[in-house]
C-alpha cells in the first residue's frame, strides 16, 4: 500500500508527516485490501484542511475532508469518518453471504413430504 502526503502553501516538517502516515496506516486493521491512501493538506488559512482519498480494489474510494485550526484535530477528525465509512463498506460487502434464502424472508410455504 502507498501512502501519499502532499501540502499546498506551506511545508509540514517530518515529525508530522510521520504521525500521519502512521494513523494512515492504521486503516488496515479495518480493511486489508487497500492500495492506495492519499492525503492533502491545505495550510493557507488559519484553518487547516485535510483531504484523504483512500483507493481500495475493485475501484471503490472514500473521501473524507475536515478543517480545524490544528492540523492534527483535523487529521483525527477525517480518520474518524473515514473509518466509518470502511467499516459500512465491509460490512456491506461481507452481509451478502450471510442472509437467509428469500423463501424464508418471504415467508412462502414449504413442500410438506406426505406419508404413504
Amino acid at each position: 500500500m502507498q501512502i501519499k502526503i502532499s501540502a499546498r502553501h506551506g511545508h509540514m516538517n517530518e515529525e508530522t508527516q510521520r504521525l500521519i502516515r502512521d494513523k494512515a496506516e492504521k486503516l488496515l486493521h479495518y480493511f486489508e485490501r487497500l492500495t492506495m491512501i492519499e492525503v492533502t493538506i491545505d495550510l493557507q488559512n488559519a484553518s487547516k484542511e485535510v483531504e484523504f482519498v483512500v483507493q481500495a480494489e475493485h475501484k471503490h474510494d472514500f473521501v473524507a475532508r475536515e478543517r480545524h485550526a490544528e492540523l492534527l484535530t483535523a487529521v483525527d477528525m477525517a480518520m474518524s469518518k473515514l473509518e466509518g465509512q470502511i467499516r459500512r463498506y465491509k460490512e456491506k460487502i461481507q452481509d451478502h453471504r450471510r442472509d437467509r434464502p428469500t423463501s424464508e424472508l418471504a415467508g412462502t410455504p414449504q413442500l410438506e413430504e406426505t406419508e404413504e
